[in-house]
Order: C-alpha cells, then sequence, then structure tokens
C-alpha cells in the first residue's frame, strides 16, 4: 500500500548513508524511473516542464547514450525543470524534488535509496539499462515504484516494467503516436504492461494524481469497515459473473492492494465507488481481472534452481526410466510461455548431457486462467530484449532471430501444449515426471494452499518432481515431498505410509478435514508360518518400540509400552514426547534429535522410570530411518528392560547420611542433564541457524498452513475427468493450429488467383508436390499426378531443357528465368527458383508460368510498325 511521502530530509548524505534496510516507512517517497531512448529527450524536457518542484518525488533518467561522449544530458534537463539535476555519482543518496541522469557507458541500480553504477558486461547495441535499473527500483522501492517508458527504439523498459507491476508498483507510457520514436512505448502497451497512456506532457499530472489518491486510500482506517468488506465482496461477485472465475479464494492482502492500484489510477477514494465504476464500465473489470493475475515471468527465473533441475533432477528422472519413454510435465499459471519453454531448454540441455541417444521425450502442458496470454504462449514470439534473461548460446540454439524479437524454434515449440486452464476449478494432468508451479501458491489463502498440495502429489507419479517459486515451500507436507537439498525449491514425491484421505476437486470447494488421532496400523500379513512366527516373536520377545515421524508424532506402536508412555491429560495427543514418563522425556528428546541430525543409532543406558511407586531401569534407543525410502526421515524408538542394581544398605551408616548421598547424586544427575542440554541446545543453534535465515521469508506465507493427509485420487471417475481434460486440451491445440492453417491457405489460394501466375511446387526429387490453378493449361496435370515426375506429364510449352535447368537451379540455388513460347501462339515468362523453408533449408523448387502473349503480340506489332516506318524512310532507290 502507499505512504504518505515526507519532506525532503534534512539529515546529511552520511546519515542517510546509515539508515538500515528495515528504514520506517515514512523514510519511503515514490521515485519514478524514466526510461528513454531516440527521441527521448525532447520527450524527458517535456515530462519535467510539467513537475512540480515540490512534487515529493524523485526522477531518475536512464537513457541509452553514445558511451564514448562526454554526458551533457543533465546540462540539457536543467534548463527544462526548476528541480536539481544531477548525474549519477557512485552510491549517491537519492533525494526527493531532484533529478538523477545516468552517466554514459554506465549501467545503474539503486539499493537502499542509494544509486550504485555498474561497469557494462553486455556489448554495445546489446544493453538493456532501462530494464536493469527499473527490476532494482522494483525490488527496492516496490509499491512506491514508478516505471514511466518515453520515446525509444527496440524493446528495452518492458522487462523492467514487469517487475514493477509485479511489486504493485504503477507502470506509465508515452502515447505511441505523441512519440518520435514508438517501438519501445509500442512494446510495453503490447505487452499489457501499461497502466496509463498519454502524452509526455500530461505524464506527470497522471502520476501526481495516481499517488494523491492513493494515500488517501492508505489513510483509511482498518481493518475495514462492514460497508467496506460488502463491497470488496461485491467486486469479487462482478468478477465471478463476468469472466467466470472466483477470486474469494485469493489472499485479501493481495487481492486488496490490486483493487487500490486501480482504484488509484481511476482517482477514486472509496471501495464502494470503484464497485459502481465497474457497474458502469464492464472493460475495467477485464482490466481488474487482468492485473488480478499477475503475469509476471520470465526465462529461466531464479537460475541457481534451474541449473539444480538441469544437473541434478532431470538426470536422475531418466535414470529412474526405460530408455525411450515418454515424460510429462505441467506448467501451472504459466502466464506467456516462458517458463514451460525454459523447461523445454533445460530438458533438451540436460539429455544432451547425459544420454542424448537414448530417445527419451518431454510432453509439457502449459495452462493459465488467461487467454490472451496463452494466445501469446502459443505465438512463441518474444522482444529482443529476453537477452537479459537467455544466454548467446541458448537463443542460438533455441530461438530464431526475426525483426524485433526472437521465435522459439520448432524443435522446443512442438514439445509444448498451451490450453487455459483453471488449477482450483479444473481437474488436475495426472502421471506426471514433473510439475511447476512457480510463485502462485503465495497469492493463494493457506486453507487452498494445503489442499493443492496434496493434490500436486497425486497428480506426480512416484519420485516425481514439484519445482516452487523461491517464496513457496510444502513444510506442512514433509509427509508427501522431499527437499533436493537445504535451499532447493525442487521437490521430489514420497510415498506416504500414513493413511491416505480421497483426494476431492474443485480443490477450493474441499472441506477442511477435522484433526483426527492417527491411530496405529498394522499390515495384515498372510497367514503362513513364517508370518506366525514373527508374530509370536514381536509379542513375546522383541522389546517395545515406537515409530515416530520427525515431529515425535506416534505412528506405529509395536510391543506393550504401557511402562514408558501413558496419555496426557485433557486434548488427545498422540506425541511422543506429551505422553513419556517422567524420567525418559528430558533424555528422550536430547536423544531424539541427535539422531536425527547425526543419522545413527543414539542410545542413554541407565534411566530410571517410576510407575505405581516402582522404579523401574530402562536402555532407550533411537535410529532414524534412511531405508526402505517410504519410512525416510521417520525415527524408530525402543525400549530395553535392565536389571535394577540392588541397594545395599552400607554398615554403620546412618539414614541421615544415605540420605544426604542420594541428595548429592540426584543433584549431579540434574548438572548433567543441565550441560547435556545447553550442549544439545548450543549445537541446535549452530545448525539451524543458516536455515532460520532462509526460511524466515517462507515463514511468512506458510505460518498459518495445517498438515493434511490427502495422497491419491483412488476413483476412476476422477481419473476419467483428467483424461478427458488433457483431451481437450490437445484438440483445442490442434483446433487453432487448424484454424490458422486454414486461413494461411485461404490467403494463399486468394493470392495465387489475384495473380493470374500459374505455379508448381516440385520436391527435390523434382516429383509434384503442389500446382494452382491454370496449371492444367499448360500441362496435362490432374489431382491424382500428385507425387508423379513432372518429366512424366505432358507440356504445351516448347522448352525441352526445364528439366535439365530445374535440376541446375536446384544444384546452384540460383533462379532462372525465360521467355518460353508455347502452342496457339502463346508465350510465357518460365522462372524456377529454389523452395526455402521457414529454417532455411531448401525442400525442391517452385517453378512460375506468367502469361505474356499479350506483351508478346504487342512486341511483334511494334516491330512492324517500327519495320514499316523505317521502310517509308528510306529513299527510294
Amino acid at each position: 500500500m502507499k505512504k504518505t511521502p515526507p519532506p525532503a530530509p534534512s539529515v546529511d548524505d552520511q546519515e542517510a548513508a546509515a539508515v538500515p534496510p528495515e528504514r520506517s516507512e515514512s523514510a519511503l517517497f515514490p521515485i519514478a524511473g524514466l526510461g528513454a531512448s531516440a527521441g527521448g529527450l525532447e520527450a524527458l524536457e517535456q515530462f519535467l516542464r510539467h513537475v512540480p518542484e515540490d512534487s515529493g518525488m524523485a526522477f531518475v533518467v536512464v537513457q541509452h547514450l553514445d558511451p564514448t561522449h562526454k554526458g551533457i544530458m543533465a546540462e540539457l534537463l536543467q534548463r527544462a525543470t526548476g528541480m536539481e539535476v544531477f548525474q549519477v555519482r557512485d552510491r549517491m543518496k537519492v533525494k526527493p524534488n531532484c533529478v538523477y541522469v545516468i552517466p554514459p557507458n554506465k549501467d545503474m541500480s539503486i539499493l537502499h535509496g542509494a544509486l550504485h553504477l555498474f561497469e557494462p558486461t553486455a556489448p554495445r547495441g546489446l544493453r538493456l539499462p532501462i530494464d536493469f535499473f527499473l527490476r532494482s527500483l522494483a525490488e527496492d522501492r516496490r509499491e512506491q515504484s514508478i516505471g514511466v517508458i518515453l520515446s525509444g527504439m527496440g524493446s528495452d523498459g518492458t522487462m523492467g516494467l514487469r517487475a514493477i507491476k509485479e511489486k504493485a508498483g504503477v507502470a506509465l507510457v508515452q502515447e505511441p503516436s505523441s512519440a518520435r520514436f514508438d517501438s519501445m512505448p509500442r512494446s510495453a502497451i503490447d505487452a499489457g504492461l501499461a497502466d496509463l497512456v498519454a502524452p509526455a506532457e500530461e505524464l506527470p499530472g497522471k502520476i501526481i494524481g495516481y499517488l494523491r489518491h492513493a494515500r488517501t486510500i492508505v489513510k483509511s482506517e482498518h481493518p475495514l469497515k462492514e460497508k467496506d468488506r460488502s463491497a470488496l465482496e461485491k467486486v469479487v461477485i462482478l468478477l465471478r459473473a463476468k469472466t467466470g472465475h472466483d477470486f474469494s479464494m485469493y489472499k485479501k492482502n493481495t487481492l486488496y492492494r490490486r483493487i487500490e492500484r486501480r482504484m488509484g489510477i481511476h482517482q477514486l477514494d472509496r471501495i464502494a465507488a470503484y464497485v459502481r465504476y465497474l457497474q458502469e464500465n464492464p472493460q475495467e473489470v477485464e482490466l481488474l481481472f487482468k492485473e488480478l493475475l499477475i503475469g509476471v515471468t520470465s526465462f529461466f527465473r531464479d537460475p541457481a534452481a534451474w541449473e539444480q533441475l538441469r544437473e541434478e533432477a532431470i538426470p536422475a528422472l531418466l535414470a529412474g526410466h526405460p530408455t525411450g519413454r515418454v515424460l510429462r510435465a505441467w506448467s501451472t499459471g504459466c502466464s506467456s510461455g516462458e517458463e514451460a519453454y525454459s523447461l523445454a531448454m533445460v530438458f533438451k540441455e540436460a539429455l544432451a548431457r547425459v544420454q542424448p541417444k537414448a530417445g527419451f521425450t518431454l510432453q509439457i502442458f502449459a495452462t493459465d486462467l488467461d487467454r490472451d496470454a496463452i494466445d501469446k504462449a502459443r505465438q512463441g514470439f518474444y522482444p529482443a530484449n529476453i537477452a537479459a534473461d537467455v544466454s548467446a548460446e541458448r537463443l542460438e540454439r533455441f530461438f530464431i532471430h526475426e525483426d524485433n524479437g526472437y521465435r522459439i524454434g520448432k524443435e522446443i515449440r512442438e514439445m509444448v501444449t498451451f490450453a487455459t486452464q483453471n488449477v482450483i476449478m479444473d481437474p488436475p494432468f495426472t502421471k506426471l515426471d514433473i510439475l511447476i508451479c512457480r510463485n502462485l501458491l503465495i497469492y493463494l489463502t493457506p486453507e487452498l494452499q494445503k489442499k493443492l498440495l496434496p493434490l500436486f502429489h497425486y497428480s506426480l507419479n512416484p519420485g516425481g518432481i514439484l519445482f516452487l517459486g523461491s517464496a513457496e515451500t510444502v513444510s506442512a507436507h514433509a509427509d508427501l515431498f522431499a527437499a533436493l537439498g537445504l535451499k532447493s525449491r525442487l521437490f521430489r514425491r514420497r510415498e506416504s505410509v500414513l493413511a491416505a484421505e480421497p483426494v476431492a476437486f474443485p480443490a477450493s470447494f474441499v472441506p477442511v478435514p477435522p484433526e483426527m488421532p492417527k491411530e496405529s496400523t498394522i499390515l495384515k500379513s498372510t497367514a503362513n508360518l513364517q508370518s506366525l512366527a514373527d508374530q509370536v516373536l514381536l509379542q513375546h520377545f522383541a522389546p517395545p518400540a515406537i515409530l515416530v515421524n520427525h515431529q515425535g508424532d506416534i505412528l506405529y506402536i509395536s510391543g506393550r509400552t504401557g511402562k514408558y508412555l501413558e496419555p496426557a491429560a485433557g486434548k488427545a495427543n498422540w506425541n511422543i514426547f506429551a505422553m513419556a514418563r517422567e524420567g525418559l522425556r528430558f533424555d528422550l528428546g536430547i536423544a531424539f534429535q541427535k539422531a536425527l541430525r547425526q543419522k545413527e543409532a543414539i542410545t542413554v543406558k541407565g534411566l530410571k522410570v517410576g510407575e505405581g511407586g516402582v522404579t523401574q531401569t530402562v536402555d532407550l534407543t533411537v535410529q532414524a530411518i534412511e531405508e526402505p525410502e517410504a519410512l525416510r526421515g521417520m525415527a524408530m524408538i525402543v525400549f530395553s528392560e535392565a536389571p535394577t542394581p540392588d541397594e545395599k544398605k552400607a554398615p554403620g551408616r546412618s539414614r541421615s547420611a544415605a540420605s544426604g548421598s542420594a541428595k548429592v547424586l540426584e543433584l549431579e544427575q540434574e548438572l548433567r542433564q543441565a550441560r547435556e542440554e545447553m550442549e544439545t541446545l548450543r549445537e541446535e543453534m549452530q545448525s539451524s541457524q543458516e536455515e532460520l535465515k532462509s526460511t524466515n521469508e517462507e515463514l511468512q506465507s506458510t505460518n498459518e498452513e495445517l498438515q493434511s493427509t490427502n495422497e491419491e485420487l483412488t476413483t476412476s471417475r476422477e481419473e476419467m475427468q483428467s483424461l478427458n481434460e488433457e483431451l481437450q486440451t490437445v484438440n483445442a491445440e490442434q483446433q487453432s493450429k487448424m484454424d490458422e492453417l486454414a486461413r494461411i491457405n485461404n490467403d494463399m489460394r486468394n493470392l495465387l488467383n489475384s495473380t493470374e501466375i500459374v505455379t508448381i511446387f516440385l520436391d527435390n526429387d523434382l516429383h509434384v508436390r503442389r500446382f494452382t490453378p491454370g496449371a492444367n493449361k499448360l500441362f496435362k496435370l490432374l489431382p491424382g499426378d500428385v507425387g508423379r515426375p513432372l518429366s512424366d506429364i505432358a507440356s504445351d510449352l516448347l522448352y525441352p531443357e526445364m528439366i535439365e535447368e530445374t535440376r541446375e537451379v536446384l544444384r546452384t540455388l540460383v533462379f532462372s528465368e525465360k521467355q518460353i513460347a508455347a502452342t496457339n501462339g502463346r508465350w510465357f515468362s518460365v522462372r524456377i527458383m529454389p523452395y526455402r523453408t521457414m529454417e532455411d533449408v531448401i525442400g525442391g523448387v517452385v517453378i512460375t508460368f506468367a502469361d505474356i502473349t499479350a506483351a508478346k503480340t504487342l512486341e511483334a506489332e511494334l516491330r512492324g510498325e517500327n519495320a514499316r516506318l523505317k521502310k517509308l524512310l528510306q529513299p527510294d532507290g
């Protein structure tokens, strides 16, 4: 939410630099990043002339400057504004009501309100300084960040606006018709990132109006009043009525923050007024829908996670499957397709490194709510600034360079099938090897998260990989997924041994199951001699033992454990630390933590357990379990009775002396326990310090999650629904391709018919592949002649060497053009050219026949007339 900007700070630079990252909200003020390129000076001057000197904002100008010339942009802009204009120096603090200009041949970033300069790493012509700065601005100022794209060529700035939109900042773009060069503004608008579009001189007023109303909204009372909560629910109802999608399960903070942005853009102070605006302007409902989808993504986001997927996860998957198998993957919330294509590229790279000839293929299903985003993903065309996220090697291998951008190559495009789908409402894809759900769960309520994760567990094959975002975790479902590393966001599906509850969908309507005590389960064995003998041994000779999970919850009990455990008073609690009798609890806790940490058996001897006035000596063993896979992460606790030493009275010792000795022994035992406890706590703090740092952000989104025991969906009805969804997805993709091909065919047919040029397409063997209407007037062609050699077809042309010249064109790739006579006095211009595919591969030849009979007739008439005139002009004799 927007904060009221303070007046210009009175502290000096050193005091400002001492402000920690966790500075107070009042210290934040809006910072606008202005991106411009060709024609940008004029637009910047128009913009700054209309900015009040006391706006309370700071403006940072990033322009494509000649790296070989001294920067004079600051002096030029100073003439257009009363604010102070500075050329940035390294670590310069940003202050409100000032303008900062990037120096030539530098990249610039911002951290805690200070500007930092970098030497460019990309070669000249491939640098994207606007994207680089706007991304850092989004991270540093979050909802106080403002991105403005002015006149310029290319697409620099588009990715930066994506980052600002993700952090709830505002994006403004110059009206393309008012820009001297409209490529940069159009790129941002076409990407659907512009909140406001206006001429450069009107943009400052738009920003000030937006901030003024955003501050008014922030000043309103929180929590929401009853009428405001009702208005928020009405917004959800209008969204559902217009789009068919229910946003009631989105986090209320996220939902309200996005609505606030739209209210600020339209300068509305109350949410009730915004409800009325939605009712009167249906197009605003669509815009709010787009806003809530938060379609922010990029290629290879979090590169370290993609590297681990390529180097560890995918090779392990391939090693566990037979050669030639088709693997399946699902990318949920794929937006415009970058992550789905990233997965396809990473799979190709991993396959080339591990088993290039094994014949593995990957089928990727990519789904999203946003139909427009899916249409863009299907096109597979992205702006040139993806070079900031995609290496030059990958661009060369997996993309086709076109004007103003890159298109996904055919090899990668054919691996991905796109479709619109609601992961909350629609049946899931099943039998998956990889499931990607990145930065979607963080926007959903904890209740919905705990229903989706078991659904993902069901969708994956045993050993399948779940790939989550950097702020997402499965900590509440440790029995379903195991992390591939301490900080990894890759999780492997586990085979849970807990009783599974039925998984149902739509997930948003699944009732929360009540917490039930985990009952012990015993697998029924076949009634044979071995199993009967094993039962006798377990019942009469094996020591009592208990199987627990990593939290100490009891899963299975073997033997009689009443001497060591007793139910705790109050609500039923099946945790072993709550049930352990006095004398066991402390040592059991220490041994349990050591066993899980050291992955080895920990034994504690000589523990005293009292029951009904009788003291029993017991040896305690805790063993962490690594095998089998289904029990990994659990622990076995074994109680072994030990003989109680006889207490013999020493001769002549008084009762008081014995009592004093017992007191000393008791104090020594307490001291030993205190020392062991301190040592254990110290080790635990050292081992968990790094983990606590990495999970601090995760806890913010997962602190309300409850453990769920849903594992599998076992009914055939739901399986058929999933299969039907996949068929519908493939059908939608194929139908889209067929419609596109039909339009292209119609366009080509009308084009060829309008030119009245006969065209014949031949393959590399000079066999007829296709011909246009009218070809049968020159050749005796029938529809059934497709596939026959052209040399076998009779022709009216007086051109016996045509086949030989066609072979020569195919060999040299140099086109041939001749004027050839035909029967009945007709003439044709015959042009023979190589047939090139989109991949620049020669796939045959194209021969065109243009009727030039009229031109030849006119030429003959002119020649005759010329000869006649010459004859008349010659003197007699």
